[in-house]
């Protein structure tokens, strides 16, 4: 009966994101398109839960179904709507379509089906990680083992990705003119001054669950990445209920693009102390007299790099989109 309900579930939610992706396709108002689009991410991020890939859902809430659909509506408005005459599409655009589509099934025939046992990684990675990262890493929570120690370089790489992307939109939006009266940057989201008034009470719940899945990331779903993301989210939420722009008063935004980069000074750091030690490059064992306590010690380090990196470079694009706001 559980399995029953289980593959009821997944068609149910994969027949939503079906819907959802055609209404997308189909429609032309912008608003309405990033209102489907977080629906979507919403969607996805279930769909993560469900195959226990709680760390991923995170970071799909977060980022997918709240802060880029924040992002998009504050830059959106009613009036930019387009106005669109309906025509079939071209017999070569058809073509192209079918055919990509045909590709990649073809590509994904020689991929083991999900969940079989057989599978590759249920043979080498899977046993190497799940039985010997205990006594090598020293943490319960395989999947942090296997992104902060022994993906060490990977994850450097997508923290580099951030900042970098981070950088970028800085650098596209460094020409817009800056808004003399920062009370009228800040588009308001809820007018209702009831409903306003406890969710501002709420972002310090919001920003202390930030806190508990960045330190809890070692004994479960969690770090930087998540952290990142939820704190940063909430100051977001806390500006963009305001209305009054005083989060641009009070936040330098020379002090967030070096918090910014500081994350990743961190994380690069952590590194060249293992290397002055004697070790290898991001290996952590040195860090401490027993190896387990070095990993601990330098995950721990690495992954508050990470949350402060994506915490700033969120903000920071929030401040970069509202700062040219008339």
């Amino acid at each position: 009966m559980g399995q029953l309900i289980n593959v009821v579930m997944d068609i149910g939610l994969l027949a939503m994101l079906v819907v959802s992706a055609l209404l997308i396709i189909r429609n032309h108002s912008p608003l309405t398109v990033t209102i489907l689009s977080g629906i979507y991410s919403l969607v996805i991020c279930t769909l993560f839960v469900i195959m226990d890939a709680v760390d991923v859902a995170f970071t799909e809430a977060a980022v997918g179904a709240s802060i880029s659909t924040v992002f998009i509506m504050a830059v959106v408005k009613p009036g930019d709507e387009p106005v669109l005459k309906t025509s079939w599409p071209s017999a070569a655009s058809v073509f192209l379509g079918i055919a990509t589509g045909l590709l990649l099934v073809f590509g994904t025939m020689d991929m083991p089906w999900y969940g079989d046992p057989s599978a590759p990684i249920h043979h080498h990675l899977a046993p190497r990680f799940l039985g010997q990262s205990g006594a090598e890493i020293g943490i319960p929570n395989v999947v942090t083992s296997v992104l902060s120690s022994y993906r060490g370089y990977d994850t450097l790489g997508e923290v580099v990705v951030v900042f970098t992307a981070g950088t970028a939109v800085l650098v596209l939006l460094a020409g817009d003119r800056p808004v003399k009266d920062k009370s009228r940057a800040v588009v308001q989201l809820v007018s209702n001054s009831i409903i306003k008034t406890i969710l501002i009470r709420i972002i310090p719940l919001v920003i202390l669950f930030a806190l508990y899945v960045q330190f809890h990331g070692d004994y479960g779903p969690g770090g930087g990445f998540q952290a990142g993301v939820i704190f940063g989210a909430g100051l977001i939420t806390h500006g963009l209920l305001s209305g009054s722009g005083k989060m641009l008063e009070v936040i330098n935004e020379k002090w967030v693009t070096i918090g910014m980069a500081s994350g990743v000074l961190i994380y690069g750091l952590v590194g060249v102390a293992a290397l002055l030690l004697g070790g290898e490059f991001l290996n952590y064992s040195v860090l401490a007299q027993s190896p387990t306590k070095g990993q601990h010690l330098g995950i721990l380090i690495i992954e508050i790099g990470v949350g402060v990196t994506v915490a700033f470079t969120m903000i920071s694009l929030f401040a970069s989109f509202n700062r040219g706001r008339p």
